[in-house]
């Protein structure tokens, strides 16, 4: 893959997440140690950079009025009643490991599952001209999918970074890299992708 026609979209890696006292790390504690998410995400953040990758942070930000108004319900819902990714506060704030460089983008916006929802990333993509579109982040069955099937409906190739990913168990890990992300272009490890990048 071109490196220059290609962004690594790093999805929540957020507080609430990724770090003991975040109100949804229980849910997923044993998957980032498992599989060293942070320290995949981090890796995998420095090294599509140093290629020439344009990296984009899509944080989560709970927007109670929207909630209200459009009726969700499901996992957005079970977030408002987790007080998770509230604005302004620390469980909202991307972890230190990734923290934005210089040439990042960071996304506003992001209020449902799709990180191409509310948030103009199809429009930067389009304006950066480009055509590959890595995904990694939480959770890997929910938004990290959400965003990968939005993509690969826009026309990008997709691929996820399944180690730089995780999901609330080993099941769900196992079931999304086995049955969900070949149809969608495919799933890597940080190592493979930066391998796969001219």
């Amino acid at each position: 893959m071109n490196a220059q026609e290609t962004a690594v979209i790093l999805i929540e890696f957020q507080n609430d997440f990724c770090k003991e006292g975040g109100k949804l790390y229980g849910l997923v504690k044993d998957e980032i140690a498992r599989q060293d998410t942070i320290g995949n995400g981090a890796k995998l953040a420095n090294a599509a950079r140093e290629k020439g990758c344009l990296i984009i942070h899509c944080p989560f930000t709970f927007d109670e009025q929207w909630v209200e108004d459009k009726g969700i319900c499901g996992i957005v819902e079970n977030v408002k009643e987790s007080g998770a990714f509230r604005a302004g506060e620390w469980g909202a704030e991307i972890i230190d490991e990734v923290k934005p460089a210089e040439g990042d983008l960071i996304l506003a916006g992001k209020r449902a599952l799709s990180a191409c929802t509310n948030t103009g990333l199809t429009e930067i993509l389009e304006e950066r001209g480009i055509k590959n579109v890595a995904c990694a982040g939480f959770l890997s069955n929910v938004c990290v999918e959400a965003t990968a099937r939005s993509a690969y409906d826009l026309g990008y190739q997709v691929r996820i970074v399944k180690d730089a990913t995780a999901a609330g168990s080993k099941d769900n890990q196992e079931y999304v890299e086995r049955e969900i992300y070949p149809i969608l272009g495919g799933a890597m490890t940080v190592d493979e992708l930066i391998e796969s990048l001219e």
